[in-house]
């Protein structure tokens, strides 16, 4: 008995000094003021652009970006401890690297390079220009001579000024509602938070040493791959990028290996779920569809019509590629507002009830949060004015850049805006989905219609940037406070920060997407940069100014049936047992090879085998060293555009060009 007794003195000892530690802890805790540093802006910077390259490339090629605000976090530790570790051995003396500093750095990248995600550049921005205007069909109703305009750095980096502000301020009223009353999980910036918090511990220390040397070893690698592949791609269809891994009648149908280290990265960071359904929408179009609807040239359409012309194959690739992201779009929109609704008024039911509880169970770190993150408040008026002057702002200076917007419904945006952020925001929290391009979608088809044939294109895409615009951002803003909460970094710094990044997005994004359209071939679909989703933001603006009739002969059927499959696969992988609801695939993933080919599918099912095997082998170093990895490879031929726009800018030529062909046209 006096041995339980002692065990008991033990525990509770220990409780007791843990949480001494963890006021200590607070106590260290620098004041907002100090947590933004001058050399975590320089860090930022320098992720910013980088990651702001990477993402481009991806937007640009297939349109598809997976969640790399972990990569970020990993990416912030390595620059500032590597900095203050050659500072101190330097005998220099410098501020310790906090996990608060960590996590501002994190924040103020990820704001960065959001802009270049977001921003409409591989989408509804891309899809105002000639070319996409041209590629839609010249002749195709709804599609007016009027609805294409230049694109320009100017007009494009004012236009994200004017969009990108609001959306800090739209919910910071209800942060306090969203974090700590309604303890939202927010999945991705808790598993940020947790790596942060993981990486400043004894313990941390050494496993972020051994994440930092995979990272810097496979950055290299890749990094290397790209330069050395460049030597052997002087031509159109040359090099190891074309490689035809599975022959060539397979190659001619865009399934092949492209030694690609960005997809083989975001192959081993997207889920096994999201490759496997990446390759069986490869394989159900590229494979089945497109040969047999291309068999029927001469019946379904005429023969003379070019490949790429919208009443021909290439019409059928964007509609039935709309009809599958449409179908998913729609049904996921209507379960995130389903239980957001039902949240929502269950906790206001159970409000009184679920205090009590609280008050008596809640952990003492909780309390200690709660009241951190109560203490820094952000004054409502700031939020309030902010939000008004920069919707006054848009006002006048969106239907100057676009006369086809008119202010009344700019103005009608913005009184909309805060209620849309809040739903998309609290079903993020839920869910980890941000279903800011669905709400974009809406918009478009609504302001398409309502603005008429002639001004419908360019008002649904435009319109569609402004709502998007404020919908995310205010998602991402409530990601990084849940993960600012989490780290015990303050509110008031991590809002500057975020507003820091997106300056500072706003400014490099442009300038790197006018480095890809000037170096590289942007928006060709024969070419590396396809850019498909401006073909199919275009596409749908056109078909809210028309309606059906803008589609080629049974394309209306078949886009019936995909968008019927993408509502059944969803509902059956909700309602089925986990066990066999966890193999249906995803309409949205299956889409995006629908236009683009097979082969980036190929490379993150690569990725993905790889993390598999690691798994298999040894999980717990897998577990450890996948994410460090995946950002290696994806960073390093990322880094490697930079010098190879420069060199393709100046026109400097790789000097071989090694391509392939049957043996028997060889003489």
């Amino acid at each position: 008995m006096g041995s339980e007794e002692s065990r008991e003195i033990e525990r509770e000892d220990a409780e007791e000094e843990s949480n001494g530690n963890k006021v200590e802890e607070i106590k260290r805790i620098p004041p907002w003021t100090r947590q933004i540093t001058v050399r975590g802006i320089v860090s930022s910077l320098a992720i910013g652009v980088i990651y702001s390259v990477i993402v481009m490339k991806l937007n640009l090629t297939t349109g598809l970006v997976p969640n790399l605000n972990v990569s970020a976090a990993l990416l912030a530790f390595v620059f500032l401890s590597s900095w203050t570790r050659l500072l101190q051995r330097a005998g220099i003396v410098t501020a310790p690297f906090t996990r608060q500093e960590n996590t501002i750095v994190q924040t103020c990248a990820v704001a960065c390079y959001s802009i270049a995600v977001g921003g409409g550049f591989g989408s509804y921005l891309l899809g105002l220009n000639m070319r996409t205007y041209e590629q839609a069909g010249v002749d195709t109703e709804g599609n007016s001579p009027n609805s294409y305009m230049k694109l320009s750095v100017g007009w494009m980096t004012g236009f994200l000024f004017v969009t990108c502000f609001v959306g800090l301020l739209a919910l910071v009223p209800l942060r306090k509602i969203m974090i700590i009353d309604y303890k939202l999980a927010y999945p991705s910036g808790t598993a940020t938070a947790v790596l942060i918090n993981g990486f400043h511990t004894p313990k941390g220390d050494q496993m972020a040493k051994k994440q930092v040397h995979g990272f810097v070893k496979f950055f290299s690698i890749s990094f290397f791959w790209g330069f050395f592949q460049w030597f052997y791609s002087g031509g159109k269809v040359c090099g190891f990028s074309q490689f035809p891994t599975f022959g060539l009648q397979a190659w001619k149908n865009s399934f092949y290996f492209d030694f690609s280290m960005t997809y083989v990265g975001a192959g081993m960071i997207c889920s096994h779920l999201v490759n496997l359904s990446l390759l069986l929408g490869a394989v159900l179009s590229w494979g089945i569809l497109w040969p047999l609807i291309g068999g029927l040239k001469g019946t379904w359409f005429p023969s003379t019509l070019p490949e790429s012309s919208m009443k021909s194959l290439n019409g059928y690739k964007v509609f039935i590629s709309i009809a599958l992201i449409l179908g998913d779009g729609l049904y996921n929109f209507l379960k995130i507002m389903f239980f957001t609704m039902r949240s929502i008024y269950s906790r206001i039911k159970d409000k009184n009830m679920r205090v009590d509880c609280r008050n008596q169970n809640q952990a003492v770190d909780d309390l200690q949060r709660d009241e951190m993150f109560a203490r820094e408040r952000i004054p409502i008026w700031i939020a309030c004015a902010g939000y008004v002057f920069f919707a006054v702002i848009a006002v006048i200076v969106i239907p100057l850049m676009f006369p086809q917007l008119k202010w009344y419904y700019v103005v009608f945006a913005y009184i909309l805006a805060p209620s849309l952020s809040f739903c998309n925001a609290y079903g993020a929290g839920l869910t980890d989905m941000n279903m800011a391009y669905n709400y974009g979608k809406v918009a478009l088809f609504v302001l398409a219609a309502l603005a008429g044939k002639d001004n419908g294109v360019v008002a649904g895409l435009v319109g569609c940037g402004l709502i998007k615009s404020i919908v995310s951002t205010s998602s991402d803003l409530m990601h990084d406070l849940k993960t600012g909460y989490l780290t015990l970094t303050s509110s008031r710094s991590l809002l500057l920060s975020q507003a820091i990044g997106t300056v500072i997005g706003c400014i490099v994004a442009p300038l790197v997407f006018f480095l890809f359209y000037k170096a590289f071939d942007v928006g060709n679909p024969d070419g590396e940069y396809k850019a498909p989703y401006a073909l199919i933001y275009r596409n749908m603006a056109i078909l809210g100014v028309e309606g059906f009739s803008a589609l080629p002969l049974h394309c209306l059927q078949l886009c019936y049936g995909f968008f019927g499959f993408a509502i059944l696969a969803n509902l059956c992988r909700d309602l089925f047992p986990k066990r066999i609801g966890k193999w249906i695939p995803l309409p949205m993933a299956m889409a995006v090879p629908f236009l683009v080919g097979a082969y980036f599918a190929i490379d993150m099912c690569v990725g993905s085998m790889v993390v598999f095997v690691w798994h298999r082998l040894d999980s717990k170093k897998a577990t450890l060293m996948v994410p460090a990895v995946a950002s290696g490879l994806i960073c390093g031929d990322g880094l490697w555009i930079l010098p190879s726009s420069v060199l393709a800018l100046a026109g400097m030529k790789p000097p071989i060009c090694m391509s392939f062909k049957p043996s028997f046209l060889v003489k």
